[in-house]
């Protein structure tokens, strides 16, 4: 077993960051902003569209691996280990969902995308409702991606913190720099070929953590043994309650319903569709993805189990190693790969890759759909060079005005470290604020797309009512929190710290048997709900709430345009294209500008 350090010992940049761990931190870097500049020098800015969307000539494989690691981001890198070793395998259940979201995506939501060529997914909003609800929905989005970005941004810096000594906020002021670099110079070809690059880096910080734990602990099946023994297995609970935290439905159900919010309408996935050269190049890319997101969960959960059997005896929380379980995952890196050269490096370029892709995917997105939700209706007169310039100057914003855009960005990670802490772990915070805004947005395009009779107070009356259903959930149970037996955090052990005199505990038990205060109905069964389940209740309220408005408010006398709706030529469109094998192709390339649907 690997050396355990004592309570007294903290990590140091000195004792296991060498030059070649800032080398091959550096390179990663360096490789990003190169690619930025090389599609800055292919002439990128000929068209805003060309700028936002790539030419719309993009294929399925550098999409499918942009879209995997656009929201597999550093959180995935640290909080999922440290959710596994916390709560079990449990969490790579969420494969199953991943099937389910990406199927529900590409043959529902994605065929109304691609017919519209749209460029912002909001755009739908207007065409299906009023700009009323389109400015509404482009905003939630905006304040979504700062949350969600703020948390994101300040994962990595947590790590580089912990394992290099570097300066926390200039870790995030340097996150911004390089992000803003090569989106500014590159457009959305960068994104998605860096995206590609820091997808590889990702998993290859994974698989050296397995294989590593693997040599040290005498193979996997080793490390399985324990992980058995130590109950981090135990992966089938079908409880129906949704009060627990984790079970076979929280996590195929609410995690649907969570992925759908992120896959089916958030700009930063849609915008990757709709930049595919074909229908089917768009499909493939998604279900190409799937398979990016299973080799990306199994192996952040081999990699949590790992980290269980190296620290089975000796858990670093309980001797103080280290404060929060998002830093097990550095800390792990240091403990066993800290005599190999280059190796921590590796992790650390592999873990900021996540934030890099996921930054540089927002800034993108919200590029997007500052130009085309907010620039370009107000602004007609402008040409098409003119947007594009104008969505250079969005994506370069904290470039232009560092100082006001630093001290903003810094105040958001700030305000987004603190509500991670007070939520419990930067994954679960992650996934939590997914549920709040996105929730009620995929209720929001599911209204218009599923039901024709859906109207614009529908739409509004169900988005409010979602949105404060999430928002009374997600408050409410960070500060009234589920008690113990909701959450089951597993049992940790410190009985083979013998250097330290120090007997086993068991974390668990102590918090069963631990008086808990007068709680009250609500607490108990309103409360206590399961995080994942945040996006299917407000995505639930807004799709009945709009229902029942639309149809006390005439939404049946109203005619909307076929192509807004789900209907039979989605169902259909798969068995036409493998039934055609002669004559004209069953698909038309993106249409010109001309072309395209007012």
């Amino acid at each position: 077993m690997s050396t355990i350090h004592p309570p007294s010992k903290t990590v140091s940049a000195t004792e296991h960051f060498r030059p070649v761990d800032y080398l091959v931190f550096t390179a990663m870097l360096v490789i990003s902003a190169f690619i930025g500049m090389y599609y800055a020098y292919k002439g990128v800015h000929k068209s805003h569209k060309d700028y936002l969307m790539g030419g719309r000539q993009l294929t399925c494989v550098p999409v499918a691996l942009s879209l995997t690691a656009s929201f597999m981001s550093a959180v995935t890198v640290l909080g999922t280990p440290a959710e596994v070793y916390r709560y079990g395998a449990m969490f790579g259940l969420f494969a199953i969902s991943y099937v389910l979201m990406v199927v529900i995506t590409a043959e529902v939501y994605l065929p109304i995308y691609y017919r519209l060529q749209l460029t912002s997914a909001y755009e739908y909003l207007e065409l299906r409702f009023n700009r009323f609800v389109r400015l509404t929905g482009t905003m939630m989005f905006m304040i979504l991606t700062i949350l969600y970005t703020g948390i994101v941004i300040y994962t990595p810096s947590l790590a580089l913190n912990q394992v290099t000594g570097f300066d926390l906020w200039g870790s995030v002021i340097a996150t911004g720099l390089v992000c803003t670099f090569y989106c500014t110079l590159g457009g959305l070809k960068a994104v998605v070929w860096t995206d590609v690059f820091q997808f590889t880096l990702m998993i290859a910080g994974f698989l050296t953590v397995i294989i590593r734990t693997a040599i040290i602990k005498g193979g996997v099946g080793n490390v399985l043994n324990d992980a058995h023994e130590g109950g981090r297995l135990r992966i089938w609970d079908f409880n129906p309650s949704p009060m627990q935290r984790h079970t076979f439905w929280t996590l195929i159900v609410g995690g649907t319903f969570t992925w759908l919010g992120i896959y089916g309408v958030n700009q930063s996935q849609v915008q990757r569709y709709l930049a595919c050269k074909t229908k089917v190049h768009a499909k493939l890319a998604l279900y190409l993805n799937l398979v990016g997101l299973w080799i990306v969960i199994s192996s952040a959960v081999m990699s949590g189990l790992s980290m269980y059997s190296v620290y089975k005896d000796c858990d670093p929380m309980t001797m103080g190693l280290v404060k929060r379980p998002d830093q097990l995952m550095p800390y792990l890196v240091l403990d066993i790969l800290g005599d190999f050269p280059g190796v921590p490096g590796l992790f650390v370029a592999g873990t900021y890759s996540g934030t890099l892709s996921t930054v540089s995917s927002s800034i993108n997105a919200l590029a997007a759909v500052t130009v085309e939700d907010i620039v370009k209706p107000h602004f007609r007169a402008l040409t098409d060079a003119q947007l594009a310039w104008t969505s250079v100057a969005m994506n370069s914003l904290p470039f232009t005005f560092p100082v006001y855009g630093y001290i903003l960005f810094g105040a958001v990670c700030l305000i987004m470290a603190g509500l991670a802490s007070f939520m419990g772990g930067l994954l679960q915070a992650a996934l939590s604020i997914f549920g709040i805004v996105g929730g009620p947005l995929f209720g929001l395009f599911s209204l218009g797309i599923l039901f024709p009779f859906g109207n614009a107070k529908g739409a509004v009356s169900g988005l409010i009512s979602g949105f404060i259903v999430g928002l009374w959930l997600g408050v409410g149970s960070h500060f009234y929190r589920p008690p113990p037996h909701r959450t089951m955090e597993l049992a940790y052990s410190t009985a083979g710290c013998v250097e330290f005199n120090l007997t086993t505990t068991t974390q668990f038990t102590t918090l069963l048997t631990t008086p808990t205060p007068s709680r009250t109905h609500i607490h108990d069964n309103w409360y206590s709900m399961s995080y994942l389940y945040f996006s299917t209740m407000a995505s639930l309220f807004t799709v009945v709430v709009g229902v029942i408005v639309s149809l006390s408010t005439g939404g049946l006398n109203q005619e909307v345009d076929p192509r807004l709706l789900f209907g039979k030529e989605e169902l259909m469109s798969n068995y036409m294209y493998l039934k055609a094998k002669f004559g004209a192709p069953v698909e038309k390339i993106h249409p010109t500008e001309e072309e395209s649907p007012e």
